[in-house]
């Protein structure tokens, strides 16, 4: 899978208060980058707490679920968008479907 954009996971990791997030992150990007789902069944193998939440939206846990990351997925170019990254409470705040 193509990844778009790193950069929003690095700016998140590198602020201070989310510090603690970088080795997950990293884990999540090198795991997702090797990987070649045709569809939402052959991701859930391998991420089975992911949460499909419609608008090609998948809320995946980070940190053992201290943070959310929204993606949106097209398989049939093998892209991933990075749509968001935050802890529970900002994400409580924002629609995963459209964000």
């Amino acid at each position: 899978m193509r990844i778009i954009a790193f950069r929003t996971l690095r700016d998140f990791f590198e602020k201070p208060e989310y510090s603690d997030s970088e080795p997950s992150l990293r884990a999540w990007y090198h795991d997702v980058k090797t990987a070649e789902w045709k569809n939402p069944n052959e991701l859930r193998q391998q991420y089975k707490n992911a949460s499909f939440v419609g608008e090609g939206r998948v809320v995946f846990n980070i940190k053992g679920n201290d943070y959310r990351l929204i993606v949106a997925i097209d398989y049939e170019f093998q892209v991933i968008f990075v749509r968001f990254i935050g802890t529970h409470k900002q994400y409580d705040k924002i629609d995963a479907k459209t964000i």
